[in-house]
């Protein structure tokens, strides 16, 4: 039975790299560009399907996935190859593949909140003998800062929550119209094994579909912050390598979301799909960042950088990648994440 989730781990997965893919594909074609292949997956060719033009690939390694646009790694005297294109026209092909999915991550986050509601940062309870209480936070109340930092979604407040570890937080709640000003310390509860303060969220059961997608919103806006403090947090040294988890424990993560049901993994991969186009847009070579950073210099300076240096910086870049793909692999192998 655990095959058939993990295959719906990797199905789902996939999804989230045609989409990507699809964004670089549209756009090369909306610009004219010829677009070669269309692969799904890395590693040796599995199969695939010849189109008028473009040849669409399944490979071994369900990890990743790309476009090979004609031009793309060297300059080619051809009307419809990518190093023919203006830098503009370039720059809307290469950010398509994170903006779709941002897209992807706001229309499933979206879609659960249709499905289940979803929690709101106002208080439904507060439990007796809880910092809560103890501090004068009362149902009705709505979170709007913690520490100096706006509070969209319940999320929000969960995860300041957990960043405190334990620390006094300073809180702005709304009650009747007037701001008031909460310290509360939270405690760790020993059969969750995470910090609480005591409260739970009011539920919005039957979200419009205005609502929803500004959940899809607020939800992904609120991820791109957690995940700019975790990087924060990594130049900080806070962060260990036990904290981290590459393809073996995506599948895994992505696994157990499955076997909870349809709407956990739909939520889980508009998480990975925010995580995603994070990712493509780091500023290192063979990576979209890479692209954009260049791009942007051609941009703002008008001068054009050299087709083939470009073309042998990012396989020096690509290089590099799989080199610390293999490393991350080993060590999700080796030194596992406990996920219990």
């Amino acid at each position: 039975m655990i095959l058939i989730y993990i295959l719906g781990a990797i199905l789902g997965f996939s999804i989230l790299i045609i989409g990507h893919e699809l964004g670089h594909f549209t756009l090369a074609k909306l610009n004219g560009v010829k677009v070669e292949e269309f692969s799904l997956g890395m590693g040796p060719k599995l199969f695939g399907i010849k189109g008028k033009e473009t040849e669409y690939l399944i490979k071994a390694f369900p990890i990743g996935g790309y476009v090979k646009m004609l031009g793309e790694e060297e300059k080619v005297a051809d009307a419809r190859s990518f190093s023919s294109k203006r830098p503009i026209q370039k720059l809307s092909i290469i950010a398509a593949g994170p903006l779709m999915n941002f897209v992807l991550a706001i229309v499933l986050f979206a879609i659960v909140a249709g499905l289940r509601g979803f929690a709101i940062p106002v208080v439904d309870k507060v439990d007796e003998g809880r910092p809560a209480m103890t501090a004068g936070i009362q149902k009705g109340d709505k979170i709007a800062y913690i520490d100096n930092k706006k509070v969209s979604t319940w999320e929000d407040f969960y995860n300041e929550v957990y960043v405190a570890k334990g620390n006094e937080i300073n809180m702005i709640v709304l009650r009747n119209g007037e701001q008031i000003k909460i310290n509360v310390t939270p405690v760790l509860d020993p059969k969750e094994n995470r910090y609480i303060i005591g409260i739970y969220p009011s539920l919005l059961e039957k979200p419009n579909i205005a609502q929803s997608m500004g959940y899809g919103f607020q939800q992904t806006k609120s991820i791109l912050q957690q995940t700019a403090g975790f990087f924060k947090s990594i130049f900080q040294r806070k962060v260990s390598s036990s904290d981290f988890g590459g393809p073996v424990t995506i599948i895994r993560v992505s696994a157990k979301a499955a076997e909870a049901g349809i709407v956990p993994l739909m939520y889980l991969l508009a998480y990975l799909s925010v995580q995603l186009a994070i990712f493509n847009i780091i500023p290192f070579p063979a990576l979209d960042g890479g692209w954009i950073f260049m791009l942007l210099i051609e941009i703002i300076t008008g001068k054009k950088l050299d087709d083939n240096k470009v073309g042998f910086i990012n396989y020096i870049g690509f290089v590099v990648l799989m080199i610390i793909m293999v490393l991350v692999i080993i060590k999700d192998i080796v030194s596992p994440i406990n996920l219990n």
